[in-house]
């Protein structure tokens, strides 16, 4: 096989049409769709099912711990279906037992009832999550470039839809179980049209064997994903309260830190994959990395409002393409199956997505959230010298 040094895709020439690369592109869209919608649609109501249990906040906080448990328990199980059983058919599977998952999140009349379904809530999701980046690193190697980065972009997309649902449903007083068969029944109609257009063979020329030792090249992976994530999981969880407590805006001007991430985040995974196409995977890391590590250092060290709002449009640029970026990668393994390689990289990844916030507490606890904030800022420094040492 011929590649491209630079961006490690083939220079062989497409054989499959426009129109049929086209079509698995959008089935393979419409699940991280699928995904995204059915994720934030939940969080968007964990007040109102909070208040209908009437559990308080450390109660909620051991409740809400079942969903990444059950998340973190799927991982090697995905993988080893994914490579079994190919991962079309696990696509289908745990989309609908994470819709179907979802309106007993509503239905839950207690805090046990709730724990066992966000656990399986959070198993089926994973195993979704599994199965559709290696259906989209399958649907990837079609189009011989970058556009790993615009699933995940769609998912954000998914979150945004998710979110203003939940808004617009507690404005009319719909309750979360009617809510949420809404989103089950969108999903459902994502199923029927289309799951047909789902890659049926995702495997590539080498016969990667189920079961291989991690090589230094997965271990690099999931350690750029473990500093994403846990940069991911700290911004998601701190960057509001950051603002409050540091950069101290009037109150209507709060949420704009957090609201800029999440813009910079969501738009740099549509453009990402063109990026990466002219940079390479490589300088895109690179490049991803200092730029989180300089947002974050400018929020620290000038803690403004216009000063730390340019950080975290920064760190939302940096951080939007590393974990797709890595998937890629990590599904054109020559030693591993591409489901067992991200399920390993997303193994590592996820630890630091769990771990981070708690992290960040605990530091600012000890010392102060710039302080916190600022170690955080080694994470992006990190990515770019690993992805330096990294031959893709």
């Amino acid at each position: 096989m011929i590649c491209d040094v630079k961006t490690g895709f083939s220079n062989l020439p497409v054989t499959m049409p426009l129109e049929q690369r086209r079509l698995h592109r959008i089935a393979v869209s419409s699940f991280f769709f699928l995904a995204g919608i059915c994720f934030f649609s939940w969080a968007s109501r964990i007040p109102d099912i909070q208040a209908k249990l009437g559990v308080n906040n450390a109660a909620l906080g051991g409740i809400l711990l079942c969903l990444p448990i059950g998340l973190l328990t799927s991982l090697p199980v995905a993988g080893f279906l994914v490579a079994k059983y190919g991962s079309r058919i696990i696509v289908i599977l745990s989309a609908i037992l994470y819709a179907c998952t979802l309106p007993m999140l509503g239905f839950a009349t207690s805090a046990a009832h709730l724990m066992i379904t966000l656990f399986v809530f959070g198993f089926g999701g994973n195993m979704m999550n599994i199965s559709i980046n290696t259906q989209a690193v399958a649907t990837e190697t079609l189009y011989h470039k970058p556009i790993m980065a615009s699933f995940h972009g769609v998912w954000s997309m998914a979150g945004f839809a998710g979110a203003a649902a939940g808004t617009l449903m507690v404005r009319f007083h719909v309750a979360p179980p009617y809510h949420f068969l809404c989103i089950t029944t969108i999903a459902a109609l994502i199923l029927f049209i289309f799951s047909g257009n789902l890659i049926k063979k995702d495997t590539r020329d080498v016969k990667q064997p189920i079961f291989a030792k991690p090589d230094r090249s997965i271990l690099n992976y999931g350690l750029i994903a473990f500093c994403a994530m846990i940069s991911e999981g700290a911004m998601s969880d701190w960057s509001g309260i950051y603002f409050v407590k540091v950069v101290k805006p009037d109150a209507a001007w709060v949420t704009v830190g957090f609201t800029a991430y999440v813009c910079t985040m969501a738009t740099g995974r549509f453009v990402g994959d063109w990026v990466a196409f002219k940079l390479g995977i490589k300088k895109m890391l690179q490049v991803s990395g200092l730029l989180m590590a300089s947002g974050l250092l400018l929020a620290v060290l000038f803690p403004q409002f216009i000063t730390a709002t340019i950080g975290f449009l920064m760190v939302g640029a940096g951080v939007s393409s590393v974990v797709p970026m890595i998937y890629s990668a990590a599904g054109k393994s020559k030693i591993m199956s591409p489901g067992v390689a991200i399920a390993a990289v997303s193994t590592i990844g996820y630890l630091g997505f769990l771990f981070g916030p708690p992290f960040i507490g605990f530091i600012a606890q000890a010392t102060s959230l710039r302080i916190s904030f600022g170690l955080i800022a080694i994470m992006g420094t990190l990515i770019a010298a690993i992805a330096t040492k990294i031959r893709f």
